[in-house]
């Protein structure tokens, strides 16, 4: 596609929120009191960017003993840390800002529920900025790599999948966006660049480069 998009659909996640590191112990600290004992590097190829239904699932497989409220006493715990700790990406409040300067509207979109959302963004400042455009797997039948939540933030906001851009930090995000028939740049300051390159159109480590791979500045 020609960018400027007319739409940006950001992952929250690693994306908005620097909220996975601190997610991440959370889940390695549980998972390890229920008998499964794996490192950070392992929660992250295993886990970012699913679902804790997942997590449970798949950590269920690999032996962890995990009791059938493991789900909401997991949530709880993951919220408490992030309404005490998360912040901004760095450099996400400069692009927001340079979106509405161009005239672009964006969304968000997530696997995770709305409540984590409303905590994250809430903290981080974004809640209110946001509120309106905010998309979960709970709005939808089926939760990323699906491209379910992409394309029904699209379809509200009545532009066509072709000319929205998604940015992602996960393979199960970006093959979400791809499969939604849009755009997908990866950010990968936190994320190995060999699990996202086959996947997006292109990449980048800082946010402070999105509005110009996003052709905002020709518009100033």
């Amino acid at each position: 596609m020609n960018f400027p998009p007319d739409l940006v659909l950001f992952d929250c996640d690693g994306v908005l929120v620097d909220s996975e590191p601190l997610s991440n112990v959370v889940i390695q600290d549980n998972l390890a009191r229920h008998g499964l004992n794996i490192s950070i590097d392992q929660v992250e190829d295993y886990f970012v960017g699913g679902t804790l239904a997942g997590v449970m699932t798949t950590a269920r497989e690999m032996g962890a003993r995990l009791p059938d409220d493991w789900l909401d006493s997991m949530y709880s715990e993951i919220f408490d840390v992030l309404a005490a700790e998360v912040e901004p990406v760095p450099g996400i409040v400069g692009v927001l800002d340079a979106l509405d300067a161009a005239g672009i509207g964006y969304a968000v979109g997530s696997n995770g529920p709305h409540r984590k959302m409303e905590i994250t963004l809430t903290r981080t400042g974004l809640w209110t900025r946001l509120l309106g455009c905010i998309y979960s797997r709970e709005d939808v039948t089926h939760p990323k790599p699906a491209p379910d939540v992409y394309l029904k933030a699209a379809a509200d906001a009545g532009v066509p999948p072709e000319r929205c851009v998604v940015i992602e930090d996960s393979p199960s995000g970006a093959r979400a966006g791809k499969a939604a028939g849009m755009a997908c740049l990866g950010y990968v300051a936190g994320t190995d660049p060999e699990r996202l390159a086959p996947i997006c159109d292109a990449l980048f480590r800082s946010m402070d480069d999105l509005p110009g791979l996003l052709n905002l500045r020709t518009l100033a």
